[in-house]
């Protein structure tokens, strides 16, 4: 039994997991979830096992016909999302598509969207229904969760925590700013959701990792001003 770090190839997410199988950096490997499982890629492998890391999610080696399943699938929400797109439009919905998921049985399909209040969309899902003949959801969400499935760079260079490693959405307040001497600017931080910065709440404890370089900085002006 090893302990790996894998990162999901579509949505970039990252999580240790433990597998039987002998793997390496870069292997694929099939992912369980609850929509049936999907693939990723070995990124880092731990030369620890802990008793408490057998609880981890189990992984293993993708079978050939579960890769293709999974790439047909893709090609099918692809277009799936394409499709919607288009009977929203000629339905004129006031909603914003975000994404789709199929279960790998691809009896179920998962269409999310944001909209500013409820929608009535029956006449939508029997439209998908009678093209895609599996059972239709329709999930509203909001603009954190848009930001999460989507994805993106935050103005710190890296992927947006919410799609990376976060599990739960914290509450987030401007207390939390303050608390880090951080100048309340809602232009600086706020992520690309709109929403204030999920940073700001689990970095309040341990300090901002550039909070000393930034009073450097600032020291150093002071000095070059005198």
């Amino acid at each position: 039994m090893i302990k790996v770090a894998t990162q999901l190839e579509e949505s970039g997410r990252s999580a240790w997991a433990i597998s039987e199988e002998e793997l390496k950096v870069g292997d694929r490997v099939f992912v369980p979830n609850d929509m049936g499982g999907e693939l990723g890629i070995v990124i880092s492998i731990s030369p620890q096992l802990e008793e408490k890391d057998l609880n981890l999610l189990k992984i293993r080696k993708p079978k050939e016909e579960e890769i293709e399943k999974i790439e047909r699938k893709r090609d099918r929400e692809k277009y799936a999302f394409n499709f919607c797109l288009e009977r929203i439009k000629a339905r004129e919905l006031p909603m914003k598509l975000v994404k789709v998921k199929f279960f790998l049985n691809e009896r179920k399909g998962m269409f999310y969207f944001t909209a500013d209040g409820r929608i009535d969309f029956r006449e939508l899902v029997k439209d998908l229904a009678k093209e895609f003949k599996m059972r239709i959801e329709m999930r509203q969400i909001g603009v954190r969760d848009e930001a999460k499935m989507v994805g993106g760079i935050g103005v710190c260079g890296r992927h947006l925590c919410c799609c990376s490693f976060m599990r739960l959405f914290e509450p987030i307040t401007l207390q939390h700013a303050r608390n880090q001497n951080i100048n309340v600017n809602p232009l600086k931080i706020s992520g690309l959701c709109g929403r204030l910065m999920c940073c700001l709440s689990f970095e309040e404890e341990g300090g901002r990792i550039y909070a000393d370089e930034e009073a450097l900085v600032e020291d150093e002006v002071k000095e070059d001003i005198e």
